[in-house]
């Protein structure tokens, strides 16, 4: 039987490129350190107020997603289940999805949300990848509101 691929989730406070400038809060003293890895594309994404993304699956890629500004619930749909994370400009953190898992975003606020997103490649980008597929079962937008206002 093989492993189920999951997702990372790693808190950081500083980002440090293999190349560039550092990238701290300007109150980090003695911070945790992410170090990036190489990727093959970077993105800077908004995700406007009111979007309800549908469920994207890639499978010739991972993305590494980190909020910069704003705040957003990552949905994504593992053995038949929705798992909710916050991911927010006041809680770094970047959270790696390998491929062939179910991701989509939702930002129910009244602001836009700033994220990049650092792409691995593990193959030719297919058409497929970036299409929707069906959502099975609705998402619970209760939760996600409770987790954005939360905040």
């Amino acid at each position: 039987m093989g492993l189920t691929k999951q997702i990372e989730i790693n808190p950081i406070v500083c980002i440090s490129p293999t190349r560039g400038i550092e990238i701290c809060p300007v109150d980090a003293a003695g911070v945790q350190e992410y170090q990036i890895p190489t990727s093959h594309e970077t993105n800077l994404v908004e995700i406007a107020p009111g979007t309800v993304e549908d469920l994207f699956v890639h499978h010739f890629q991972t993305d590494q997603l980190l909020v910069v500004k704003g705040r957003i619930v990552l949905t994504v749909l593992q053995e038949g289940q929705y798992r909710y994370i916050l991911l927010s400009d006041r809680d770094l953190q970047v959270v790696k999805i390998p491929p062939g898992i179910p991701h989509g975003a939702i930002n129910l606020t009244s602001e836009p949300c700033i994220a990049i997103n650092s792409v691995i490649r593990h193959g030719v980008a297919h058409i497929r990848d970036y299409q929707p597929i069906p959502i099975r079962k609705p998402y619970d937008l209760e939760m996600a509101r409770a987790l954005l206002n939360g905040i």
